[in-house]
């Protein structure tokens, strides 16, 4: 069996932290927060964690 390449795009959003969950950042913080309320950009400073069905999903991708 070969090696399993890391996904680049996956690796730059996704971290894993030390308990095993996948951190992730909100979406939609990226750009034009200024015609957004200071309530969702406030949300969205702060990382949530990845679903259990997107971590299934992303079970098979490397990405650390």
């Amino acid at each position: 069996m070969p090696k399993l390449k890391t996904h680049k795009g996956t690796k730059k959003v996704l971290n894993v932290r030390d308990g095993g969950s996948v951190k992730i950042g909100h979406p939609g913080t990226r750009h034009n927060t200024g015609k957004k309320n200071a309530a969702s950009n406030r949300v969205g400073r702060h990382a949530s964690a990845l679903s259990k069905a997107d971590a299934n999903r992303l079970k098979n991708v490397k990405f650390n």
